[in-house]
This record gives structure tokens, C-alpha cells and sequence, in this order.
């Protein structure tokens, strides 16, 4: 009787979650669908049009916004939604101009770049996918999502999920780095922190962005062209985006690119034909900022009626602030360009996005005075950024286990970026809240510890370089001359045990607009770190930088090399755990450094050629390479050091051969052979050896962050199934194809074990 009183529980239980679940949905749906049909029987065509168009605040003075001008557009219905505008007060004046002085009431999106967190900020997206911990990145976006909505926003433009081989583009800071693999794990992972269901406050709408390819800009260069085939678009660059979508983002950018000579703003195979009708995408579409006013340059039209009415067609949504759609649609719909279905297919996808998120139930959900003061910069937060920086910060280098530092003796911290608080954030940062390094290694270096400062250069010698580098995070520049700086560098030099060297690229250095041809070291900073070379005293180099920099002499000439990126607010804190030993340093690359711009772009998962040369050769003639520097990475992708030392056993797999419908196993134990407890990192690689289309060399396949107490093992196991081995072939199926496949697992993409199976 008990056990049929048990499976009766376990049945109902079942049933209310497999079928009541689908129901629900189903009836949450059948909702939106009549109040937003109800809404758009009452809209008039302008009104409609107004809903398509994404408008900047301008300058509001507070306490005036319902006299400013964005406030007469939004009384006549002509703004959908609002984008960078910060300031709770403001946005909740401006949604009570929408909702009690618009004709229909219908409340305001409030969007915003909240790309690593809200006033609690994070290490910069590349940055934070090099912890290759996807809880702590997923709850990064959460905190971010709880501060954001807690100050009025309901809508961030991320994740950027564009995948880039070439460290000449700016925007690399942006995004996960080189791998398709890692950056689908990573977009869900924000897209889950941010989004969770909506039925909280706390959740905003994410916004993948940029539709497609942007991360492949020719020659680096920011707002390029792309041109690539499809099966390269499928295989290397797509992934991250469906995984973004299938873990329920409510929106998508476009991107400023070509995508078959046609930019995507303006692309029907894009946002049509692949977004929505292949991979059933639900949402809205909106434009980066002014991206159809941009398609006149690119030759798409002679005005903005034109371009206007071709990005309507093409599947555009909302217009990101080139007015397009509100000042012209009207005209192309009484000339007969553009019909009303294809204005009441935007209108609607919009405000669908603001049923979901709940603002017709309450337009002020995300206008709570008393959050904003409770949730907002809160020291747990603090605690989480501070940790995830820790694990983003990757050890290059570690001659003669320099690091950790000991906690004694004069310690000197010279360099343009060891004073500069507002560097430490990086780029798309909403608050310049950060400490200074020297702020911070006071705070964590203890009594016993003497420090001593000195600038020893500008950012660079070029004042106009730096004026341009640095715009929106101004990096003070000293008026003595460098040869006065570089002496007082070497007089604080000799008066220490130890030198770290605060240098590399300023936070304005990377990001959007910020691409660069030579990814050197800047020329006083290199003069710089040859002088301190030169005293003999051991140099630990802080290098901060928002993308892969050449660092061939470093590498050759100082001992200890910390990548500590744009690590957010906490930063200066978390570099001090790091190199005083109170974190291990457990960050892996996730874009390779290259010897030199030259071999750019480069990524790791490359297709091979006719004439490769073997690992580790340089130089064999009439093989694919180059006269002046061998093939291989300074730094390579998935590499990092530690504290401590890990060593891996031999590979071991369950079977040598694996059924369509089947799995095996391939399996390694990792020890920690040195002394500290550390964070270890294991990838595996698949290799397709012979298929119908040129394969890859290798492929991420999956990775695991595992803890180690100094001589513990753990076995690693990694499951591989026939969808792991999935491409995509020239009639663009996805599939597998039976033959012969190499797994490799490893620290990183070059270093690794490797054995072969067959799939049948």
C-alpha cells in the first residue's frame, strides 16, 4: 500500500512538472498574444512606427524631464524605448511621462551597456572567460542584473558573443576570445544570469550581440567588413549565438559588418531566413547604434527613407538611434515600399518584450528607490568581483617561482598605470569606482612591507595617441619630461628588494573603436622596462591590457609576467591576493598571444593546409610558414601557470570505438604535485581526422575546473557522444561521419595526451 501511495506521489509529481509546465506556458502565451492584440487594435500607424524606435535621452536635467524634448516624443508616442540613461529618478520621471501622458499609456524600455556589471563591476568579459568557471561568470551577470534593475534598467546590450581571431580589434575585450566552444558555454551562462524568468524584479532582457561575425573584421579594423564562406560562418562562428538564443534571450543586435556583401542591418538571409525561420528566434531585433543611417555609406540606399524601409524588410525591429523608422516609415507604407504587416510585426515583437518583463503589469517594476539603495555595490558583490578576478588573472610567466611575494622588504611599484584608479575597471564600465594599485597592494601587503612608488613614464610618448586612446577614461599625463621620470624609476628602484612594473594598455586602449596595428609594448613603457631590466633587481610585470599583446621581449627578459587584464572594481585587491599568495593564480587564456602582429589572425582550432609543417619545426621551404618567425604562439590558447604543479596520468579510453546512438569515456587523473592548494583547468580536444570538407586540427570539446589540495588526484572523466562530433558539411547538415577521430586532453592546446577512436 505505501509503495503504491509512493509511485501515486511520484506520478503526480511527474505529470505537474512534465505537462502542467507546457500548459502554462501555453496559457502565458494565449495572454500575451490577445492583450498585445488588443493593444495594437487600438494603436494607430504612427503609434505603431514610435514603438520601433530606440531613442537616446540627450541631456535631461533632472528635475525637468517632463519639459525636455524626449519627453514631448514619448507624449505623442514616438519612442519605444530609451538607451544609456542612468539615474533612477530620471528613468521613473520619464516612464511616468510614457504612462500618464502618452495617449495608449504603454510604458518605456530602459536599456543600457551593462557588459560587466552595474556599480559592482567585474573584470572585463575576456577577461572573465579566462576563469573558465562558468557558476562564477553566470553569477556575475546576476549581480549585475540585481544592480542594474534595482536602478531602472530592464534591458543590457550583452552578452557580446562575437568570436575574434585577431587582437587588433578593439572589441576582443568584449567578448570570450577565439573558441566557439567556450563562448557558447559562456553566453548562457550571462544569458541565464541575467534573464533567469522574469517573474523577479531582478531580471532584465539580454541582448545578444553582434549579429553576426563582427568579431572577424578585416585586418582588425572596427566597423570592417567580413567576407567568409558558409560553412566557416556555421562552424566557427555561429555557435555562441544559438546558444545564447536557446538559453532564452529576449533580443539581438545587429552588427555594423558585411555578411555576403550585404550589411546585416540590412541582411534577409541573416535576420530572416537563418534567425528567425531556422532557428525560430521569438524576439526583437534592435540596430547598433545608428547602423541604418550607416547603410547609405555602405551603398545600401541614397537616403534614409530607403535604407529605413530596406532594414524593416530585412527584419529589423527597432531602430537604435538613427531615427530612421520614426521619420520615414509612414511615407514608404503610402508609396507602397514597405506594407503595414511588416510595421505590425515589429510593433509587436516589442511589446511582447514588455509584457514579458512585466512592465504593463507595474511600469515602475525596476524603479524601486529602496533597492537601489539596498542591493546596489553591497559588500557581498564586492566579495564575488573581487574572487572572479582573482581566477581571470592569468600567470604568464613565474621564473624561479618569483611569485608569490614574500611579505617583507621594500617592494617597488613603478609605471603610468600603478596610480590611475579609474584604469582598473576597463572599458563599457558604467561606474569608475576602482582603487588604484598602489591603493591596493597597501591594503594587502601587510606591515611588514615597505612600498614605494614611482610613474617612470606616460602611457606613451605620443600625446595624441593618448588623447585618442583614452577618450571617456582619461589617463593623467605628467608634464615632466621622460627623461626626469626614468631617473626618479631608477632611484626608487635601487631602493628595493623587488620591482613590479604596473604597464601595458590603458582602459581606452580596448573596446569599441580602439583598434590597434602594433600590439607592442608602448615605446616609453618598453624603454622603460629595459632600464628597470638593467638594475638587476627582480621584476614582476602587472600587465593590463584588454586583448592577446606581443610580449616577445618580455617574455625573454622578465622573470615574472602577470596578465591581470581589467580586473573591475575589486581589482587592485585581487591583484595584491594574487601576488602575495592568498589566491593561486589559476587563469587560462582563451585567445592566444601571437610572436608578432604579422601571424594575425590566428586561432588555435585552425583548418590545416597542403603543406604543414610538423609541430615544433621552423624551417622547412615550400611549407606553409614564414621566413622571420615560426608558426607557433607566444602564449598558446588554454595556457596558464600556477603557484603549484599539476601532473596528468596517461589518457585512458573505455572504448576504441563509439556507435551513433552510443558514448564512451576517455578519462585522466590530475595530481597536484607541489605545495599549495590550486585550481586546475583540464581541456580535451577532438580531432576529425578525414572528412568530407577540410576539418580542424583540434577542438575544444569540453573542459572542467576542478580544486586540488596540495598531492590530491582527482580522475577526470569526459563524456563523448556522436553530437560532439557534429559539423557542419558543405550542404551545410549538420552532422557526423563515421572514421577515425584523435582525443587530446591537457593543460592547455599544445600541451596534451592524445589517443585515437572510431565512430561507426
Amino acid at each position: 500500500m505505501k509503495i503504491k501511495k509512493y509511485l501515486f506521489i511520484v506520478l503526480s509529481f511527474w505529470i505537474s512538472n512534465i505537462w502542467a509546465g507546457p500548459i502554462k506556458a501555453t496559457k502565458s502565451k494565449q495572454s500575451m498574444d490577445e492583450f498585445v492584440g488588443n493593444l495594437m487594435s487600438k494603436m494607430t500607424v504612427d503609434e505603431k512606427i514610435g514603438q520601433l524606435n530606440l531613442s537616446g535621452a540627450g541631456y535631461v536635467v533632472a528635475g525637468q524631464e517632463m519639459n525636455s524634448d524626449i519627453a514631448k516624443s514619448i507624449c505623442k508616442g514616438q519612442v519605444g524605448g530609451i538607451l544609456s540613461l542612468k539615474g533612477l529618478n530620471t528613468i521613473r520621471e520619464l516612464q511616468t511621462v510614457a504612462v500618464k501622458k502618452s495617449r495608449l499609456s504603454i510604458p518605456l524600455l530602459f536599456g543600457l551597456d551593462v557588459i560587466h556589471g552595474y556599480e559592482t563591476t567585474f573584470p572585463i568579459p575576456l577577461a572573465m572567460s579566462c576563469s573558465w568557471d562558468m557558476d562564477a561568470i553566470e553569477k556575475a551577470a546576476r549581480i549585475a542584473a540585481i544592480e542594474a534593475s534595482a536602478n531602472g534598467i530592464c534591458w543590457t546590450f550583452s552578452p557580446m558573443v562575437d568570436i575574434c581571431h585577431d587582437g587588433r580589434w578593439g572589441r576582443i575585450a568584449e567578448g570570450a576570445g577565439e573558441d566557439p566552444f567556450l563562448g557558447a558555454a559562456v553566453a548562457t551562462a550571462l544569458v541565464k544570469g541575467y534573464q533567469e524568468d522574469f517573474s523577479s524584479n531582478t531580471d532584465i532582457m539580454a541582448c545578444v550581440k553582434h549579429f553576426a561575425l563582427y568579431g572577424a573584421a578585416e585586418a582588425g579594423r572596427d566597423y570592417n567588413l567580413v567576407d567568409m564562406s558558409k560553412t566557416r560562418m556555421f562552424n566557427e562562428y555561429f555557435l555562441p549565438y544559438k546558444a545564447a538564443l536557446d538559453a532564452g534571450a529576449g533580443s539581438v543586435m545587429t552588427s555594423f559588418n558585411t555578411i555576403n556583401g550585404i550589411p546585416s542591418t540590412a541582411n534577409k538571409w541573416l535576420l530572416t531566413d537563418l534567425l528567425r525561420n531556422q532557428w525560430n528566434f521569438k524576439g526583437f531585433v534592435v540596430t547598433d547604434a545608428t547602423a541604418i543611417a550607416e547603410l547609405i555609406n555602405h551603398g545600401m540606399g541614397s537616403n534614409m527613407q530607403e535604407v529605413s524601409a530596406l532594414a524593416l524588410n530585412a527584419g529589423v525591429d527597432m531602430d537604435m538611434g538613427s531615427q530612421g523608422f520614426v521619420n520615414t516609415l509612414k511615407q514608404s507604407l503610402n508609396e507602397g515600399k514597405i506594407n503595414e504587416d511588416e510595421i505590425n510585426n515589429a510593433c509587436r515583437h516589442i511589446l511582447e518584450a514588455k509584457y514579458k518583463l512585466g512592465l504593463f503589469g507595474n511600469p515602475y517594476k525596476y524603479c524601486d528607490v529602496n533597492r537601489s539603495m539596498k542591493d546596489t555595490g553591497t559588500q557581498e558583490h564586492r566579495a564575488s568581483a573581487r574572487k572572479l578576478a582573482t581566477e581571470s588573472f592569468v600567470l604568464l610567466k613565474n621564473e624561479n617561482n618569483l611569485l608569490p611575494l614574500q611579505r617583507k622588504g621594500t617592494i617597488a611599484v613603478i609605471g603610468p598605470l600603478a596610480d590611475a584608479s579609474n584604469n582598473m575597471v576597463g572599458t563599457w564600465s558604467v561606474a569608475k569606482n576602482g582603487k588604484s594599485l598602489i591603493e591596493g597592494l597597501k591594503q594587502t601587503a601587510g606591515n611588514d612591507v615597505k612600498i614605494l612608488y614611482a610613474r617612470g613614464c606616460n602611457l606613451t610618448n605620443d600625446e595624441k595617441f593618448q588623447e585618442r586612446e583614452t577618450i571617456g577614461s582619461p589617463l593623467y599625463r605628467d608634464n615632466r619630461s621622460k627623461e626626469e621620470m626614468l631617473k626618479e624609476a631608477l632611484e626608487v628602484a635601487g631602493k628595493s628588494d623587488i620591482i613590479i612594473a604596473a604597464l601595458g594598455e590603458s582602459a581606452g586602449m580596448s573596446g569599441e573603436s580602439s583598434s590597434r596595428s602594433d600590439l607592442r609594448m608602448l615605446d616609453v613603457q618598453q624603454e622603460l622596462l629595459e632600464a628597470l631590466s638593467k638594475t638587476g633587481k627582480p621584476i614582476v610585470l602587472v600587465l593590463f591590457n584588454g586583448r592577446p599583446l606581443v610580449l616577445k621581449w618580455e617574455k625573454e627578459n622578465i622573470p615574472a609576467i602577470l596578465d591581470v587584464w581589467f580586473g573591475g572594481s575589486e581589482a587592485a585587491l585581487a591583484i595584491g591576493d594574487v601576488l602575495f599568495g592568498d589566491a593561486n593564480p589559476s587563469g587560462k587564456l582563451t585567445a592566444s598571444f601571437p610572436q608578432n602582429v604579422g601571424q594575425l589572425p590566428y586561432s588555435y582550432n585552425h583548418l590545416n593546409t597542403g603543406r604543414p609543417l610538423e609541430k615544433g619545426q621552423w624551417f622547412r621551404k615550400f611549407h606553409s610558414e614564414y621566413l622571420d618567425v615560426s608558426n607557433d604562439m607566444l602564449f598558446p590558447f588554454g595556457f596558464g601557470l600556477s603557484y603549484t604543479s599539476y601532473q596528468y596520468s596517461d589518457m585512458r579510453l573505455s572504448s576504441p570505438a563509439l556507435n551513433a546512438d552510443g558514448s564512451i569515456m576517455a578519462s585522466i587523473t590530475v595530481t597536484n604535485t607541489g605545495k599549495r592548494d590550486g585550481d586546475e583547468i583540464v581541456q580535451m580536444y577532438l580531432q576529425d581526422v578525414v572528412g568530407s570538407i577540410s576539418r580542424p586540427v583540434k577542438e575544444l570539446k569540453g573542459f572542467k575546473r576542478i580544486h586540488l589540495n596540495a598531492g590530491e588526484s582527482k580522475q577526470i572523466n569526459f563524456t563523448i557522444t556522436s553530437d560532439l562530433l557534429k559539423f557542419y558539411n558543405d550542404k551545410l547538415q549538420l552532422i557526423a561521419e563515421p572514421g577515425e577521430f584523435r582525443v587530446m586532453i591537457g593543460p592547455d592546446s599544445e600541451d596534451y595526451q592524445s589517443q585515437s577512436f572510431k565512430l561507426e
